[in-house]
């Protein structure tokens, strides 16, 4: 196929894909696009809400419409690494004789929805760095190589909330974008209710294999960007910086650490997605400026007085929105 023919599928796979998944889950389309974005792009998600917006189901319902090995981590205090990881165990044989056999945990699947994940301390959320970053773990001595693809789509409850623990820093990194769920309006609570009270809730059906994801995630790769778009997502995440050279006045006042590279990775890749959803075979400004919010949210410390004031990273990047131009500006020699 030419470029043009993949790129029409690429749009006509992912919107099948959404509108599966619409047969369960009610409204919440940018949730569901940014979900898939990050599967498509070789990312994790982190959604966060508080309990009973249909985070989990969205999660459970997007694995039933691909044909992958789906697993489900509850994450609680008591949660162990080695219960996610897996764990080495004694077997022994007919003639006698013990060995060591690596029990897998359920890391290793296609696509792993890790629920409620700051109900869990630290220690274990810890568990998933090496698997989301290299795709692969490391437990007695030995490196297992997970399957692609290999997608972790977590689910956390409001810091303000009993029980919870913040996530490391190093950890919320990992996560390709971070995508709030907000409630529902009236109109789609009321289809929820329908749904979910008069008749049984529809199943959606497997649509898509694992090799029909990876072909769309090398596609995703292949979309050309501009010098100069690509340097204005680099200075969209420089202007998280305080101090530095683009940074706005929210930013130096009331941030401590800003986005990490991977920031901006997560800009260009969500930004092709987009193009792609639109049909284009190219990366707009536009597609940047969409993406910035869900890819940067959580990759912004706010300093004292940031928190102090009531502050919160969107605010921030709204702001730096308005104030980073679209004009390209060579750096200096």
């Amino acid at each position: 196929m030419n470029i043009e023919e993949r790129t029409e599928k690429f749009r006509d796979d992912f919107i099948r894909l959404r509108e599966e998944i619409g047969k369960v889950i009610v409204g919440a389309e940018e949730i569901v696009n940014g979900s898939l974005t990050c599967l498509f792009a070789g990312g994790h998600a982190l959604l966060e809400g508080v309990p009973g917006l249909g985070k989990t189901l969205l999660v459970r319902t997007m694995s039933q419409a691909l044909d992958l090995k789906f697993s489900r981590i509850q994450f609680t205090p008591d949660l162990m690494p080695a219960d996610i990881i897996g764990t080495n165990v004694i077997d022994q044989g007919a003639d006698g004789r013990r060995s060591f056999r690596f029990e897998q945990g359920p890391v290793f699947a296609n696509v792993v929805l890790a629920d409620e994940i700051n109900r869990a301390t630290p220690k274990t959320q810890s568990a998933l760095l090496e698997a989301m970053q290299e795709h692969r773990v490391t437990a007695g001595g030995k490196t297992y190589t997970l399957e692609e693809p290999f997608a972790v789509l977590a689910t956390q409850n409001p810091l303000e909330m009993e029980g919870t623990y913040p996530l490391p820093e190093a950890q919320l990194d990992r996560f390709m974008l971070k995508l709030m769920v907000e409630y529902p309006s009236r109109e789609e609570l009321t289809e929820v209710l329908i749904r979910t009270t008069d008749k049984l809730d529809p199943t959606p059906q497997r649509i898509m294999t694992g090799e029909q994801v990876n072909e769309m995630r090398a596609l995703c790769r292949e979309v050309p960007i501009a010098s100069h778009v690509r340097d204005y997502a680099v200075r969209c995440v420089l202007a998280t910086h305080p101090g530095g050279e683009f940074a706005t006045d929210l930013t130096n006042h009331f941030v401590r650490y800003g986005s990490s590279p991977r920031g901006a990775q997560a800009l260009i890749l969500a930004g092709k997605i987009k193009a792609l959803l639109d049909g284009r075979y190219n990366v707009s400004f536009d597609d940047i400026r969409s993406s910035v919010k869900p890819a940067l949210r959580h990759r912004l410390i706010l300093n004292f007085e940031g928190e102090a004031e009531g502050l919160t990273s969107d605010r921030i990047l709204d702001d730096l929105l308005e104030k980073v131009d679209s004009v390209h500006k060579p750096a200096m020699a």
